[in-house]
């Protein structure tokens, strides 16, 4: 139980991070200060970098919680 609250908990800090990164790239997007071609990169990785430790974090928690009792 404690595994799965924290695990959401994690999960909605994670994805609150890479909105706020989506966010900051379409502003330097709009600014011609990065090409669209590395702004499609750049999404696309951080997007997926966050994917794979959302997934791996519930893993995690459980070796952590197994250790600790």
């Amino acid at each position: 139980m404690e595994v799965s609250l924290v695990s959401l908990n994690s999960i909605i800090i994670i994805c609150m991070a890479i909105s706020t990164i989506i966010k900051a790239l379409n502003i330097a997007l709009k600014r011609k200060e990065i090409s669209k071609q590395k702004y499609r990169l750049l999404v696309a990785s951080s997007t997926m970098i966050g994917v794979s430790i959302a997934t791996a974090l519930p893993f995690i928690f459980i070796k952590v919680f197994e250790s600790i009792t």
